[in-house]
């Protein structure tokens, strides 16, 4: 593969060559930053973990050098940040033993630009090399710029890809923004019950961010058991720990889909079933 930055690495935690260590994958996540991946794709991790058929791949699309930061971290500068949040992203993947782990190491602003296509053109790369089953990524209903940008770009470089190139499914995570507001009918569920502590460990390496003032481990961890709790009224829990996502494989599929009359859509369904709900029962 060939990056547009140089500074862009790919870490295999196991010591496999890139190539075959990209070649296994059959679960890949990109995210905007690290810990995203820990946090919204923990369902693919715990899926792949010890198996010898299934293995996932996380892609960090940005550097980490605009993170908030406090405590042991608030004299370092951007440049020491990125280091440090790379490293701590290198240590993700070896607890949740992924098959590679990629920092593609772009400023934010540089994904947020619909106009400049490196992001889309290293995805490409990368999708070539891996061809995975299932992508999963930000959902388009996210309230955080750069997630929804790497989203887009996600969507494009699938577009990009001949059909027969394409993955099964692509799947929209929460991160900032929870997706219980959408229709049962609309969510993708995914099962979060087992491996507590390997997803506890995992969102627990990201030091820089939990002692910087986000304690992204407990609210994530709250966030999926508080679904699971709160998914069925009428009966009692299914499951100890839920994540909601988004099914966005259609857009993968069709390019002349509207990304934002698509998003509109589950809006409107949500919509429509609270209007229902009122008159019924007024």
């Amino acid at each position: 593969m060939k990056f547009h930055l140089e500074t862009a690495e790919v870490y295999v935690p196991d010591g496999e060559s890139v190539a075959k260590a990209l070649d296994r994958t059959t679960h890949i996540c990109f995210s905007a930053h690290q810990d995203d991946i820990e946090i919204m794709a923990a369902q693919p991790i715990i899926e792949c973990f010890q198996k010898k058929d299934k293995w996932f791949t996380g892609v960090v699309v940005t550097d980490g050098r605009g993170s908030p930061r406090d405590d042991l971290y608030k004299d370092y500068d951007d440049d020491d940040m990125r280091l440090v949040r790379f490293k701590e992203q290198r240590k993700a993947a070896f607890v949740g033993e992924f098959a590679a782990q990629v920092m593609l190491d772009f400023p934010s602003k540089v994904v947020k630009d619909a106009s400049r296509k490196e992001t889309v053109e290293d995805i490409i790369e990368i999708l070539h090399a891996a061809k995975p089953q299932i992508v999963y990524t930000h959902n388009l209903a996210d309230k955080h710029d750069t997630h929804v940008g790497v989203a887009l770009r996600v969507i494009e470089a699938l577009q990009r890809l001949d059909e027969s190139e394409r993955p099964a499914r692509l799947i929209g995570c929460e991160v900032w923004r929870a997706l219980d507001w959408m229709v049962d009918t609309d969510k993708v569920l995914m099962n979060v019950s087992d491996h507590e502590n390997l997803q506890m460990a995992l969102l627990g390496v990201f030091d820089s961010q939990i002692v910087g003032g986000k304690r992204y481990d407990l609210a994530s961890m709250g966030r999926r058991r508080a679904n699971a709790t709160y998914f069925e009224s009428h009966g009692v829990d299914a499951t100890t720990g839920l994540s909601y996502a988004m099914d966005m494989t259609s857009l993968m599929n069709d390019p002349s889909k509207n990304p934002v009359v698509f998003a509109k859509e589950f809006i409107q369904r949500f919509e429509q079933d609270v209007n229902d709900r009122i008159r019924r029962l007024s």
